[in-house]
């Protein structure tokens, strides 16, 4: 049997990829553009700081996530299966931190302010705010246990990772832009507090599906 043309074989490999990570695709950009802890931040953090400002907090959000991607997908999720109680405590951290960034969020005061200006999220602070983040934490485990194939794993959780920056990053860059076009009609500090006191009070419901999930323990 003669075999296929070349232009055949690279159908069919667009083909296979698509099929394998098609899928991982939609899930990252819905799980990247759906309301969560990282783009009610982010939104706030546009209102009050504008957009060039936030860039490292959307850069940090975008990158710590990726890395979590991979370390989960090297083996870190075994971890938690081992010991269960780490991931209960995790959870408990993640509740305190969260609420902590609302409070932080609800008496944010916008730059423009003439004084006390708080200070936007750092690169840092938002990678490792990733690793509180429940909804990271479920959306790094769905990927890596839902859709990575088991034939070549690594080159697989390489593409993930990818596809993964490649979603997150304009997904949070929307929610910020949200936030940043927000501070045109937003001028009066009455209305800016209540915009921040709703982000907040967002980011405060949030932590329903834990809290909901540490009932059921």
């Amino acid at each position: 049997m003669m075999g296929l043309p070349p232009s055949a074989n690279g159908v069919l490999r667009i083909m296979s990829f698509w099929s394998t990570f098609g899928p991982l695709t939609a899930f990252a950009l819905v799980a990247s553009i759906t309301p969560g802890p990282n783009n009610t931040m982010l939104a706030a953090s546009g209102l009050n700081h504008g957009f060039r400002r936030s860039i490292p907090h959307m850069l940090g959000v975008t990158l710590g996530f990726v890395l979590m991607v991979a370390l989960v997908g090297l083996g870190l999720g075994v971890v938690f299966e081992r010991f269960p109680l780490l991931y209960v405590w995790l959870k408990y951290l993640s509740a305190a931190y969260l609420l902590w960034l609302a409070w932080k969020i609800a008496t944010a005061t916008p730059a423009s302010a003439e004084s006390g200006a708080s200070r936007p999220i750092s690169f840092l602070q938002a990678a490792g705010f990733q690793w509180v983040n429940p909804k990271a934490w479920i959306i790094a485990i769905g990927i890596v246990s839902a859709y990575l194939p088991h034939e070549n794993f690594l080159y697989g959780l390489t593409l993930a990772c990818l596809i993964c920056g490649l979603m997150t990053l304009p997904c949070v860059g929307l929610w910020t832009s949200f936030g940043a076009l927000m501070r045109r009609w937003l001028s009066q500090p009455a209305i800016l507090r209540g915009f921040n006191l709703t982000m907040a009070a967002l980011l405060v419901a949030s932590l329903y599906p834990l809290m909901m999930e540490a009932g059921t323990h």
